[in-house]
């Protein structure tokens, strides 16, 4: 197996942002600096997917500060997500940075090797993002994704602008979304209510959707 899809569903779903994770360099508003891939190539191929489950922000991120998104696979309704067609290899390194592990590590070749033998969900550490889920194929080519082992049970926290902001550049890119479905789907995740009113939002993304800002 020498690619597979590995599927982002916050703010990777920008490109710009997803590189960061693939050459290197701090996305615009974080505040963290990333190493990259071992291999820095860009993705093979990009896909706008649809996946079954919801999506939830929770937690404390050290890179935007509020809320992380996370995939809830048990939750009803469909996360609108971003494929990137990568190597394993690659994939075991984007999950490693994702834990603030170094590429090409052991956590990182751990990945790598699990991903052809993974059927469904295999929690690989008791982090943030250590859950690997199978969500099935895309033109005969397996996809992946990483979350939390128990994303059913975190407690929403609201997600701050700066994120929010590539989140809705992603959903543009990779759906063609208008910023009105943009807002009613963001708004509708856990979390994003707490400090966030569809006019807030509007009034924080709009023209910068589409603008990696």
């Amino acid at each position: 197996m020498d690619r597979v899809w590995y599927v982002a569903y916050g703010s990777n779903l920008a490109l710009a942002r997803f590189r960061c994770y693939l050459s290197g360099g701090r996305p615009h508003g974080g505040a963290r600096v990333y190493p990259g891939c071992r291999d820095r190539s860009d993705p093979a191929r990009t896909a706008g997917v649809l996946i079954p489950g919801g999506l939830v922000f929770a937690g404390a991120s050290k890179v935007w500060g509020g809320g992380s998104a996370f995939y809830d696979a048990s939750a009803p309704g469909q996360v609108a997500a971003r494929g990137y067609l990568l190597t394993p290899g690659q994939v075991g390194d984007v999950a490693a940075q994702e834990m603030r592990r170094d590429p090409g590590g052991e956590f990182a070749c751990d990945v790598a090797a699990l991903l052809p033998d993974v059927d469904a969900i295999h929690t690989m550490g008791p982090g943030r993002y250590e859950t690997v889920v199978r969500l099935g194929e895309r033109d005969g080519v397996p996809m992946f994704t990483v979350t939390h082992d128990s994303a059913a049970d975190l407690e929403p926290v609201a997600p701050t602008a700066p994120y929010l902001r590539w989140i809705a550049t992603g959903l543009v890119e990779a759906h063609g979304w208008a910023l009105t479905r943009v807002i009613d789907y963001l708004h509708a995740a856990p979390g994003v209510g707490l400090a966030w009113t569809p006019g807030a939002l509007r009034s924080a993304l709009d023209g910068d959707a589409g603008g990696g800002r």
